[in-house]
């Protein structure tokens, strides 16, 4: 009988350093703009509770004037009036983190820390931006926060462009945690474990955000903590823009986990997460599987999805790969 604690079993029972960011309510506001019914927010937040989990994103912190507010519900700017409202002085184990997209954020919306019942704040960059990036991280840190840094879509860089620009974070002390990004669901287990070995280089605290276009977000998940990554993104039912993520019921199972409760988040699963399923549309399908096949955007296969002809595979993919 395999030992459970043994490594090559492909288990991971008990890692205390170990954490779980359910981004539900960010990841899946991608679906329907931010614009949850009342009491979604909350009944995310109570289930993380009592489930055990670290973080929950609480959604981004858009700068208004680069988003139009009727056109975008209020996690798409994650104010402190409205997270307050939800969750209080959030009196729990609970971390509460909002993410910061480079370029798109106005550091002002970020209050200080002693001011806030944020915890980490998660700034997302693409590898031209890093600079523009490091900025946001500095003010996030000297107000008092964790900070991650978010490289999203590396499956499209270059290696040594990737290289450099991790060289560039070694000795940034402002950065808590770096994550890999499969922002198009189109990287596999060994692209994942390739770059794991380059990001730890920087000697950061390692995380992994995963899209399910190939039905790879949970293997990836697993494989990514299997191999020293802590901070594992995951969301309720997979909910996430396109193909989705990690489902978070998924993974609690799969990291046997005393200080994880799944009978709470399946309860929700099943109350709210598959009733929204049915009217709103994510997860893995065959467009998003030629978009991750492709290493493509998945904004051509939400289209599709949101049109007349969602389930023309065969035109859509003489489409991408014409391009």
């Amino acid at each position: 009988m395999t030992d459970q604690h043994d490594k090559s079993a492909g288990w991971v029972t008990f890692d205390p350093d170990l954490k779980i960011v359910d981004c539900t309510v960010r990841d899946g506001g991608l679906c329907n703009a931010h614009k949850f019914e009342d009491g979604f927010f909350k009944g995310v937040y109570d289930t993380c509770v009592a489930g055990g989990i670290d973080y929950m994103e609480v959604g981004y912190k858009a700068d208004k004037k680069l988003f139009p507010g009727d056109g975008n519900g209020p996690w798409k700017f994650s104010s402190e009036e409205d997270i307050r409202r939800e969750v209080g002085d959030n009196d729990t184990n609970l971390k509460l983190c909002a993410m910061a997209d480079t370029g798109r954020t106005n550091l002002d919306d970020i209050l200080p820390k002693n001011e806030s019942v944020l915890d980490l704040i998660r700034v997302a960059t693409y590898i031209h931006q890093i600079p523009a990036a490091l900025e946001i991280a500095k003010d996030a840190k000297d107000k008092g926060y964790e900070v991650a840094l978010n490289l999203m879509a590396v499956s499209t860089v270059p290696d040594y462009e990737l290289d450099n620009g991790l060289e560039t974070l070694v000795d940034v002390q402002e950065i808590d945690f770096l994550y890999v990004v499969d922002s198009f669901g189109s990287l596999y287990y060994e692209q994942i474990g390739d770059l794991i070995e380059r990001y730890a280089k920087t000697g950061k605290t390692l995380g992994i955000h995963a899209h399910n276009n190939q039905q790879l977000a949970y293997a990836n998940t697993m494989y990514a903590a299997i191999n020293g990554v802590k901070m594992l993104d995951t969301t309720l039912m997979g909910m996430g823009r396109g193909a989705g993520n990690c489902p978070t019921e998924l993974l609690v199972g799969f990291l046997k986990n005393p200080k994880f409760n799944l009978r709470p988040i399946l309860d929700f699963v099943q109350n709210t997460m598959f009733p929204l399923s049915q009217d709103v549309d994510w997860g893995y399908s065959i467009p998003y599987m030629i978009t991750g096949h492709q290493n493509e955007h998945p904004r051509a296969a939400i289209a599709l999805r949101d049109g007349d002809r969602k389930d023309d595979y065969v035109g859509f993919y003489d489409e991408i790969t014409a391009i």
